[in-house]
């Protein structure tokens, strides 16, 4: 039995907000603010490609692994709990990460941040869902969030450039220290505790097999240009990859209290929300790989002059994706998830002809259109994701949601950066350019992905799959109150 959640003033309500993005700030930001300092790394640790790879997918990837589990977790043990476990974890983390003395060392590093941010994201917005009762201050408090995660992303490139410039690349995760120690003393302060009235059991199989799915597949793919598409190695652990799936959906399906509820994905609008994110997100995280390495390695750019390239498309996300919130509550998600599809593409595809001499007036101008599409996509996906779903298990529900973003980024680093790995031979600086052409078609696919999705799944069809998915799934969830307990 949980225990009831006091209503709280607007005062407290926005402070609580406020600490939750504040978490939310620092777990997105460090998604992005590594790869401007990347080659400072490469350089320092006398890391490969793959181990650049490696760098941003071990914390995207232990992240997509634990987010449900986190999730039923805090509804079970209690949020906020769960939720200063996670800023301390995450917060060592990052000065572990800090002193790291090498390659090796600093990926582990980032696994323990990852398991920290894991607690942190989906639960935050089941704190946020829970203390924000009335639906429409509830849907702008969402909007909000939303928002941070696209602005937060979008910024990672300059605060990085700013920081590895003035300082050295480790202090891309001091930051993390004095904005974790603040947020956990807010949380003790005006975060109220909550629990789920029936929350999930617990389901070791299923997170094992998740992780499984996961692991294999990024490994696969980040060295399979190393050690051979064709090698048993390789075949090996897609075929690790596919039996895992199967097992897990099959398994996931007999469940009364499943890890992750198949039934959701019967509604068109929730699985889009779920592919859409896959995409959108493997777009953003590829393009941060490539464009990183073009403008430092190939351009000469330093740190934080490449930064400051990305200035425009940080502006542009911070003035749309609120925009964007404005937009879903008044006219719903189709619009803006079509814009979002649609600049993607026409941004990127200007990438698929690089050259070491491209003009810079080009670059900004993709850049612009990209920051754009970009604040139009989150909070779309958050909104979609959410919507229809039971307060008491709204961990889930969002670290699904969390999930699936994470999950496109640990796909668009191995997938964009083993397409280019593949295809170069010889010096960065002289061939990086034509060998990225390929990674920069594949982000153009994300875009095309965004578009159609977006289109295909925002119609009267789809939206009667979602009512049809809410009467199967309300019946076995109607013994649970609707209010958080």
């Amino acid at each position: 039995m949980g225990y009831h959640v006091p209503e709280l003033d607007r005062r407290r309500r926005m402070l609580v907000l406020a600490t939750c993005c504040m978490s939310l700030l620092i777990v997105s930001l460090d998604n992005t603010i590594v790869n401007v300092a990347l080659p400072s790394i490469r350089r320092d640790l006398h890391a490969p490609m793959s181990g650049l790879q490696w760098t941003i997918d071990a914390y995207t990837l232990v992240l997509a692994s634990l987010l449900i589990l986190a999730g039923s977790t805090a509804d079970r043990v209690g949020r906020r709990r769960t939720f200063q476990t996670g800023l301390v974890i995450f917060t060592i983390g990052s000065l572990l990460c800090s002193l790291a003395p090498s390659l090796g060392w600093l990926v582990t590093a980032r696994m323990v941040q990852a398991v920290g941010g894991s607690m942190l994201n989906p639960v935050a917005m089941s704190i946020i869902t829970n203390t924000f009762t009335e639906p429409k201050e509830r849907a702008r408090a969402i909007g909000v969030w939303g928002s941070v995660v696209g602005i937060s992303m979008a910024l990672g490139p300059v605060v990085g450039g700013v920081l590895v410039a003035a300082l050295d690349w480790r202090s891309i995760f001091w930051i993390n220290i004095p904005v974790g120690l603040l947020a956990l003393v807010l949380t003790a302060r005006f975060v109220p505790e909550s629990r789920a009235g029936h929350p999930r059991r617990v389901d070791p199989v299923g997170q094992v097999l998740v992780l499984t799915v996961l692991a294999s597949l990024t490994y696969a793919i980040i060295e399979g240009p190393n050690a051979g598409w064709s090698s048993a190695e390789i075949i090996g652990f897609f075929a690790l990859a596919a039996a895992a799936l199967v097992v897990l959906l099959r398994y996931e399906a007999r469940r009364d209290e499943p890890l992750l509820d198949l039934r959701f994905f019967r509604s068109a609008p929730f699985s889009g929300a779920t592919l859409i994110a896959v995409s959108g997100f493997g777009a953003m995280s590829g393009f941060l790989f490539l464009n990183t390495l073009y403008l430092q390695e190939v351009r000469g750019l330093s740190a934080l002059h490449a930064g400051l390239y990305t200035v425009p498309m940080a502006a542009m996300t911070v003035v749309f994706a609120p925009l964007a919130g404005r937009l879903v509550g008044s006219r719903g998600p189709r619009l803006p998830l079509l814009l979002a599809g649609a600049a993607i593409v026409v941004s990127i595809l200007p990438f698929t002809w690089l050259t070491a001499d491209t003009p810079v007036s080009w670059l900004i101008a993709s850049y612009i259109v990209f920051g754009f599409g970009f604040g139009m996509l989150n909070v779309p996906i958050t909104n979609t994701a959410v919507s229809g779903m039971p307060r008491s298990q709204a961990g889930v529900a969002a670290a699904i949601a969390s999930t699936s973003r994470q999950v496109g980024q640990s796909l668009g680093v191995a997938v964009v950066g083993s397409a280019v790995t593949a295809g170069f031979r010889g010096d960065m600086a002289t061939r990086f350019a034509q060998a990225s052409h390929l990674g920069w078609w594949i982000v153009v696919g994300c875009g095309v992905a965004v578009f159609a999705l977006g289109a295909i799944t925002t119609n009267r069809w789809a939206r009667r799959t979602a009512e049809d998915a809410a009467a199967r799934i309300t019946p076995a969830r109607s013994a649970t109150p609707a209010g958080t307990r």
